[in-house]
């Protein structure tokens, strides 16, 4: 279909270390369980409230898999960006026809980023890390080739 876009971005916190396994072909991949939250004041009692999603992310991009082996730990604040995907299976006990959605992280259309600094997974540098850490294509171009005339 054209005009259509399946595209996820999250940030979050890992509830647990990375799931690392490896496929029947070989390969690794790596499952994750990342929470994001929000939370707001509530208007009639003026207390504070939080609410928690739990997402599953599917690591099928070998660098990245590398990377998520090798760096990343529960509680890692990180920066994902893939394709929803729902996959049907069946259960073995019921017999039952079950839909999980996932968050999967394939090719070129995929990043992860860490936004902690090294060995550090409290959050008080995430507006910082977040502008220096998001996926930027043009990110090894020289300076000199920018276009001084941009008028903002």
């Amino acid at each position: 279909m054209a005009g259509s876009l399946n595209k996820v971005q999250l940030i979050g916190r890992l509830g647990a270390d990375p799931e690392i396994k490896q496929m029947v072909n070989g390969k690794n991949v790596a499952r994750l369980s990342l929470a994001t939250s929000q939370s707001w004041k509530d208007k009639s009692s003026g207390e504070r409230k939080e609410k928690t999603e739990w997402h599953r992310v599917v690591i099928f991009n070998e660098g990245l898999v590398n990377v998520v082996q090798q760096f990343v730990k529960k509680g890692a604040n990180v920066y994902v960006e893939g394709q929803l995907s729902t996959r049907k299976w069946k259960d073995e006990s019921t017999g039952q026809d079950k839909y999980s959605t996932e968050i999967v992280l394939q090719g070129y259309n995929s990043s992860l980023t860490m936004l902690d600094s090294r060995g550090n997974n409290n959050n008080s540098n995430l507006v910082s890390e977040n502008k220096s850490s998001l996926p930027n294509e043009n990110l090894n171009q020289d300076s000199s080739d920018l276009d001084d005339e941009i008028p903002f």
